[in-house]
């Protein structure tokens, strides 16, 4: 049995079109500084990244952002602040494994490109068995629809056979996100929370 004591949320440096994805990631934020949950983010300032983080700061909460040397111009991670711990990697692959380890689950809010492989590749590693950290998907004002309607077109075409499920939560109002994500790391033990195969050799 594990418990959720830190969070990999991954979401847009834009904040997109529709104000409540910014309400959102505000009101998560504070969700999760009053729970004691760390937030483990991309490290950016701007966007949703930056709502989020600052909504966790800004109510006593931890945060750690870790951002790719590359992209410090374009996303500003934040400067430091109390509760704010920022990690800058030497490139992506080093970034994703760092906010595996210390992560106990993930969460996709609405973002881009860089959001959707980014919880597309937590969701291939658990099918394949590789790991059992829970993973859900935020689809707040209906923004993740699309994506929804592509896993069950897979499965109706069969190309997420029987043996190898895609298993993950859905909520659509963030109050939701973190007794589903409780619940379901209480059915995962902590040694099955570790990457069965190292990243580094993947």
């Amino acid at each position: 049995m594990s418990k959720i004591n830190a969070l990999c949320v991954y979401c847009g440096s834009s904040p997109g079109t529709d104000p409540g994805f910014v309400e959102a990631a505000q009101n998560f934020g504070k969700i999760l500084a009053q729970n004691r949950v760390r937030l483990i983010y991309g490290g950016g300032s701007v966007g949703l990244m930056g709502a989020l983080s600052n909504a966790v700061l800004e109510h006593g909460g931890e945060a750690t952002g870790i951002i790719p040397d590359f992209l410090t111009v374009r996303e500003r991670p934040r400067q430091r602040r109390p509760g704010q711990e920022l990690i800058v990697t030497r490139d992506m692959h080093e970034r994703k494994r760092t906010m595996f380890e210390r992560a106990d689950g993930f969460v996709a809010l609405p973002g881009g490109i860089g959001t959707l492989e980014e919880v597309v590749e937590q969701l291939t590693w658990a099918q394949l068995g590789r790991h059992k950290k829970p993973i859900l998907i935020a689809n707040i004002n209906g923004y993740w629809d699309p994506l929804l309607a592509l896993v069950e077109h897979m499965r109706a075409q069969e190309f997420l056979p029987a043996g190898l499920r895609v298993d993950f939560l859905v909520a659509k109002r963030v109050e939701e996100i973190l007794p589903k994500m409780s619940e379901a790391a209480r059915g995962v033990a902590e040694a099955e929370k570790a990457m069965a195969v190292p990243l580094e050799r993947l």
